[in-house]
């Protein structure tokens, strides 16, 4: 029996390796991290409470997360800077929504 259930979680790490390999092209690299306890029990917390299915798992979420966010941010202050195309008025917004209703189909209301 024991040597089923590593035979069967040997098959399972060697599917979620193969996962990775697929959804993360290249080498998959490995981190050590220290964390103080009580960060600890809150990463475990997420892992069971969010369904992840290791803390490796929740952590590469947060830092995806992360990266969008710089990307956003990037992209937000890139506008920012930038000069304005046209005035953002009614007529822009009349135009916006006409152009949203052609390529919906959706006639107006009213």
């Amino acid at each position: 029996m024991a040597g089923e259930v590593r035979s069967r979680f040997s098959n399972l790490t060697c599917e979620f390796a193969n996962f990775c390999q697929m959804a993360y092209p290249g080498q998959m690299g490995t981190m050590n991290i220290s964390l103080p306890v009580s960060l600890k029990s809150f990463v475990d917390e997420q892992v069971t409470q969010r369904g992840y299915g290791s803390s490796s798992e929740y952590v590469r979420e947060l830092i995806r997360k992360d990266q969008d966010r710089q990307h956003l941010r990037a992209l937000l202050l890139a506008g920012a800077a930038s000069e304005p195309s046209s005035a953002a008025d009614t007529i822009y917004f009349d135009t916006l929504r006409k152009t949203l209703r052609k390529r919906t189909g959706q006639r107006r209301q009213g």
